[in-house]
């Protein structure tokens, strides 16, 4: 059985993220990770130090750690400023410290996974939202992750997405790929 995780940047609770998450992942049994409700500290570039890894007192390790015992990464944040928002971006620069990291290693491991985008913003997302969804096809090119879809949903107001057709039809759809891996 393939092991879903969720990966929410959303800052709002119950935010057209999470409710565009919610129709897509119906009856589908996977674990949710709010960044939100994380400690991340920001990244100390240290590619060019000897060693290059330092341990930090935050919670990405654990977050990290639930990453590594999921197949599939759900990748889902609002559109801040057109582009992830600050929690997600926080998590995803920390990989730079995973890629250093000799307890494991982390392409390897995501080498073995598959990768799915969902975003949600206000402002003609399914134009000004695609340069998010290649920036992400792009991270998970680096790092070696299978890119499976993406799905944006247009919604300001909490609850606007549940009345973008399109998004919901989407999430339908993508309902049942999930359903059938």
């Amino acid at each position: 059985m393939t092991n879903i995780l969720l990966i929410n940047g959303s800052s709002r609770e119950n935010g057209n993220t999470e409710q565009l998450a919610d129709v897509m992942l119906k009856g589908i049994s996977c674990t949710r990770m709010n960044l939100r409700d994380f400690f991340i500290r920001p990244i100390v570039d240290q590619r060019h130090v000897p060693g290059g890894f330092t341990a930090v007192a935050d919670d990405y390790d654990q977050l990290i750690e639930t990453v590594r015992q999921h197949d599939v990464l759900i990748f889902a944040t609002p559109i801040y400023w057109y582009g992830m928002s600050g929690h997600m971006k926080q998590f995803v620069d920390r990989w730079s410290q995973s890629l250093r990291d000799t307890r494991f290693s982390f392409k390897a491991e995501m080498e073995k996974k598959k990768a799915f985008v969902l975003i949600c913003g206000g402002d003609d997302p399914y134009v000004k939202g695609l340069p998010l969804i290649q920036q992400f096809q792009y991270i998970f090119q680096f790092v070696g992750l299978e890119y499976i879809g993406y799905l944006i949903g247009k919604g300001n107001a909490p609850g606007d997405v549940l009345r973008d057709e399109l998004a919901i039809r989407q999430a339908k759809y993508w309902n049942q790929f999930f359903q059938s891996l």
